[in-house]
């Protein structure tokens, strides 16, 4: 399962991260979620955004018209947990394409930088590029990084500027977003905790149980 594989490099990370990064980024996690931005993310019953954005080669694709679609909301490339994400959903593309049913991921990042993610995760869906947090501030799940987490993320080396444009120091929470044939959203769900995600067969399940009813 995807969880399992997160919480795996969880633990190998924090053997080796300093306890300063560790305090930095737990105290940004606690801070969202008592910010209430997970439950200002988008959920069941929501109109998809209508919201265009680049793929890796500049055409455009309006979420909109995906239906019936998961949009798979990731930091970047630079996080090894939407790398794993990532190839998670790609584990399950076939029986999705099979169900007639659309796999996008979105992340701020340009589209040069989106095609580097394509690549280095094998990926055969399509991967969007919401430089300018459009999508991401729709569904309710962009913010902006605190100057102590910008100044450790410098110091990893993730100039999130140079990587994503526009959006600069802003980022969306990891979200999973699943809508029906009608536009409308039967499941979402973000995490303030990137380092945890939606399992895929928890958010295929909704998709199936509406078609079911």
């Amino acid at each position: 399962m995807l969880q399992q594989e997160l919480d795996a490099f969880a633990a190998e990370w924090r053997k080796k991260a300093p306890a300063e990064a560790q305090a930095l980024i737990a105290a940004q996690i606690e801070d969202l979620k008592a910010e209430g931005i997970e439950a200002r993310a988008l959920g069941a019953g929501a109109e998809v955004p209508d919201i265009t954005l680049p793929d890796v080669h500049g055409r455009p694709v309006r979420l909109r018209d995906l239906g019936p679609a998961v949009f798979v909301f990731y930091r970047g490339g630079w996080c090894p947990y939407c790398n794993l994400q990532l190839r998670a959903w790609q584990r399950e593309l076939a029986a999705m394409e099979a169900a007639g049913v659309r796999l996008v991921a979105i992340s701020p990042q340009t589209p040069d930088e989106s095609l580097s993610t394509l690549e280095k995760n094998s990926l055969a869906f399509p991967v969007l590029s919401d430089s300018e947090g459009l999508a991401a501030r729709a569904f309710g799940i962009l913010f902006d990084l605190p100057p102590d987490l910008v100044a450790l993320y410098t110091r990893f080396g993730h100039d999130l500027p140079r990587i994503n444009g526009q959006v600069g120091w802003s980022l969306p929470i990891p979200g999973t977003f699943v809508a029906g044939a009608e536009g409308r959203l039967v499941f979402g769900r973000a995490e303030a905790d990137y380092r945890n995600r939606v399992e895929p067969a928890e958010a295929l399940a909704a998709l199936a149980s509406r078609r079911v009813a």
